[in-house]
């Protein structure tokens, strides 16, 4: 399986739809990058993605975006190739 990383706040509720979304497709682990708990890397993360908010998930090197483009992926039969589930 590809491994992702997502960037995230403790209190978002779409980082937690995202991690459901990813626990239900068999992601075991997902690498989190809490930007509310360093503040620093919120510049890391809109150099790297371009946008503000979280989350924002990376599939492998590909950044899908946050919980809505992610859910989209799902909704055309994209995410399971893109996790490298058969």
């Amino acid at each position: 399986m590809t491994e992702v990383v997502m960037y995230t706040t403790g209190m978002c509720p779409y980082c937690v739809r995202a991690k459901k979304l990813l626990e239900k497709k068999g992601v075991k682990e997902i690498t989190e990058i809490r930007v509310d708990n360093d503040p620093s890397l919120w510049p890391e993360m809109e150099k790297r993605t371009g946008r503000r908010t979280v989350p924002q998930i990376f599939v492998g090197e590909t950044h899908v975006g946050g919980f809505d483009d992610l859910a989209e992926l799902d909704l055309e039969g994209k995410l399971d190739p893109l996790l490298g589930i058969a």
